[in-house]
């Protein structure tokens, strides 16, 4: 079986044609990004973290790691949320699209190495 490729990219970004599966990951739409711009396959806010965690974390660098612990908490109460993208992710490579500016402390990082996790132990 082959390794599976997920990567992330800012939904602002250019994101040119590249064959990939691209899934907006946020729970909320990116302001003034159009459907079309973004070709996504489906827009997933039901896999981003809830409402009152994404407001506790408030891409506070001093609050990652714990950010971290609880949304794989919230992740592992909710396979229904990401077994999309596993399987898509089995299928062929993957583009998580996320809104935040911060590119390192953001759940697209997080989800990305969630699912890597779990595909790698199937």
């Amino acid at each position: 079986m082959r390794q599976a490729h997920i990567d992330i990219a800012r939904a602002y970004d250019a994101l040119g044609p590249d064959g990939r599966t691209r899934f907006l990951v946020d729970r909320m739409w990116p302001r003034g990004v159009t459907k079309d711009t973004l070709r996504i396959e489906a827009w997933l806010r039901d896999v981003a973290p809830s409402t009152e965690l994404r407001r506790w974390f408030g891409h506070d660098p001093a609050r990652w790691e714990e950010f971290q612990r609880r949304y794989c908490d919230e992740l592992d109460a909710n396979p229904q949320g990401w077994q999309p993208l596993a399987d898509a992710a089995k299928r062929g490579p993957v583009t998580l699209l996320f809104g935040a500016r911060d590119r390192e402390h953001n759940q697209a990082v997080v989800l990305r190495d969630y699912l890597m996790r779990k595909l790698a132990h199937h």
